[in-house]
């Protein structure tokens, strides 16, 4: 039976740490105070979970720090426009050779990835509804979303060989169904682009930052259920390669990200079975990338909208904007219509903002023409991927740090029964070094160095698509100078969104 609304709020996996129940002998020790206590914790938990790290952190002399990465943001876009023309060109298509690969067993692997799946759906209905020792919701929130995506920028698109589709229907086309998932029983109509997996990545954005209990096991076993089947019987209607193209949300996502990987798999020609594993400059491939249409510049745009719009909407900034005491939190069914409403309204602003940026640049660069500054918008566009990228992993370090504790503790007893199967059930988990300033001092240079990283990367895959279809280094330089003050505007409010005072 699912728990209220008001007892589930408190667990919200990015909203903080929290300790395990403690042993019956240790509540009869507590005794009489054990009530009050209770009262005191459920008051105040959800609030102030993160409070000592965030106490600390703005201790820190953050403005030192913002500072800083904006003038090395900026620099970095100054000295782009010196460089050499062929040096950059030389950079963007440069590939060194590593070692050869044996091509993945893709339905095998996708098979397995299915099982594992359908076991965390059965997890999450016949589990505890704890969302902190459930191991549904901290493989999908935790594990999935965050560390894998991580994973992803790193080694590339693993997904296409990962997801949990690709083998169930290579099954079911070896054992009698030779066409289903590859001759589509209708034709999905090209006009609607890249809408289906920006709706579906809209839905997704608003059940992890806005509903009420994202992370209660059997609500999300029930609709991670209802994600995979629909979109099996769309890759059945419209067949796979045109689904995973255009409709299913991770696939498109993971595509993207997996474009910023520094590793390139190339199929070898003297071996069509074998792959060719090539180191290449990060995000590379984006610079020959075909332009993306509006329905793909309003998707990159919402993975920076939303994960930057759940840094925000916990900030006392927001409360403030909205009318909440954020020392008075009654939990998210007080703020879920105005968060809805936030999220929209974020997606808005930074469509405004990228789209008025592409336009004032291409205007210093002399072209005035609405359908070529959309094309340009089309690859322009792909440098905001190694910043939603960078908000990502930045957003999500301390709720990976933490919660990746509780994930290897109930990897152990995964249904809840009382087993130990790698030896990790009876793990502690510990939060200490969100009380320690040295270490708080350390995940916050971390993060800084991350937005940092990730802007510049941003700048100077901007500076490498502008030289390749601008006509000279002075119109690549001048159509990307409005787009670069965005970005180091945007690292000074990625830092601020770490640093202010904000619940959870």
């Amino acid at each position: 039976m699912p728990l209220p609304e008001t007892e589930m709020e408190p667990g919200r996996l990015d909203d903080g740490p929290r300790q395990r129940p403690a042993p019956k002998g240790m509540v009869r020790r507590i005794g009489p105070a054990l009530p009050a206590a209770l009262v005191t914790a459920a008051s105040v938990q959800h609030a102030f979970a993160h409070g000592s790290e965030r106490g600390l952190v703005m201790l820190l002399p953050t403005g030192y720090y913002a500072a800083g990465s904006a003038i090395a943001v900026a620099a970095s876009f100054l000295l782009l426009g010196l460089a050499p023309v062929a040096m950059i060109k030389r950079l963007s298509t440069a590939r060194l050779a590593l070692f050869s690969l044996p091509s993945p067993p893709g339905t095998l692997l996708s098979s397995f990835s299915f099982l594992v799946l359908a076991f965390l759906v059965f997890a999450g209905l016949a589990g505890t509804h704890d969302p902190l020792e459930n191991l549904l919701p901290l493989s999908i929130w935790t594990l999935f979303w965050v560390a894998f995506t991580l994973c992803v920028a790193v080694f590339g698109n693993l997904w296409r060989w990962l997801n949990p589709w690709s083998g169930p229907l290579a099954l079911m086309r070896r054992f009698g169904r030779p066409g289903i998932g590859r001759t589509p029983i209708l034709r999905l109509p090209k006009r609607l682009g890249y809408l289906p997996a920006l709706v579906l990545f809209f839905g997704f954005a608003w059940y992890e930052l806005v509903s009420l209990a994202p992370d209660n096991p059997p609500q999300l076993a029930i609709v991670v259920a209802f994600y995979w089947l629909m979109n099996f019987l769309a890759m059945i209607l419209f067949g796979q390669a045109r689904w995973t193209m255009y409709g299913e949300l991770f696939s498109v996502f993971y595509r993207m990200v997996g474009m910023m990987s520094p590793l390139v798999m190339t199929r070898s020609h003297a071996h069509p079975r074998r792959f060719m594993l090539k180191l290449a400059f990060p995000g590379s491939r984006c610079v020959t990338a075909k332009p993306l249409p509006p329905g793909g510049i309003l998707f990159v745009i919402l993975t920076l909208a939303a994960v930057s719009f759940d840094g925000f909407s916990k900030t006392f900034t927001w409360f403030s904007l909205i009318g909440v005491n954020p020392l008075e939190f009654e939990g998210r069914s007080q703020v879920s219509a105005a968060n809805s409403i936030g999220l929209l309204l974020a997606i808005g602003l930074l469509t405004i903002l990228f789209m008025a940026a592409m336009f004032a640049g291409c205007a210093f660069a002399g072209i005035r023409s609405a359908p070529r500054i959309i094309k340009l918008a089309g690859i322009f566009i792909y440098s905001l991927i190694p910043i939603s990228i960078a908000f990502h992993a930045a957003h999500y370090l301390t709720s990976l740090l933490v919660n990746g504790q509780y994930f290897l503790a109930a990897l152990s007893d995964p249904l809840s029964t009382g087993a130990d199967l790698f030896g990790t059930s009876g793990l502690v988990v510990t939060t200490s070094f969100l009380a320690n300033l040295d270490d708080v001092s350390l995940i916050w240079m971390v993060q800084t160095a991350i937005i940092v990283i990730g802007h510049i990367s941003g700048i100077m895959l901007a500076h490498a698509m502008a030289i390749r279809h601008f006509e000279t280094n002075r119109s690549a330089f001048l159509s990307q100078a409005v787009l670069a003050f965005g970005m180091v505007y945007y690292t000074v409010f990625g830092l601020w969104l770490l640093s202010t005072a904000s619940i959870g």
